[in-house]
């Protein structure tokens, strides 16, 4: 068994729009598990909302989007590839995400082919459903 990456090791993404702090899990092709732990000085907050700081949901969606281009690692179909957003269904948002919270994210792939890809994911804060929906996605060139 390999040792877990780095998110900076798997994904192209980078700050201030890197979203994983820790890759807790990875089954190639199948599922990954991450952690986005919040500090409050994102910069996002300032603005969302001044006096009363409250993660956004589409940055909760972007989170488990990033945990599903997860599943791409360690497959060299993928190597040398980006995963880009194809959709959004049945985004659901249950409970705030404020400050200091630590968003446990999963995202278990339901169909992947070299060309394309759809999961569900979710968001949890302490076991609590924070946000969760269904992605599809399109793979392209890097």
């Amino acid at each position: 068994m390999r040792a877990l990456p780095s998110p900076t090791e798997v994904l192209p993404h980078r700050a201030p729009f890197l979203f994983i702090s820790e890759i807790t899990a990875i089954e190639p092709g199948v599922r990954a598990a991450a952690r986005w732990q919040l500090t409050g000085d994102e910069f996002f907050f300032a603005g969302h909302f001044p006096g009363r700081p409250v993660l956004p949901g589409v940055l909760q969606v972007e989170a488990i989007a990033q945990c599903g281009g997860l599943t791409l690692w360690g497959d060299d179909r993928f190597a040398g590839k980006l995963g880009l957003f194809g959709g959004v269904e049945k985004a659901r948002f249950r409970r705030q995400v404020d400050p200091g919270d630590t968003l446990d994210l999963t995202f278990d792939m339901a169909r992947l082919s070299a060309r394309a890809g759809k999961g569900a994911g979710r968001a949890t804060v302490n076991g609590e459903l924070a946000c969760e929906a269904e992605l599809f996605f399109v793979i392209v060139d890097a």
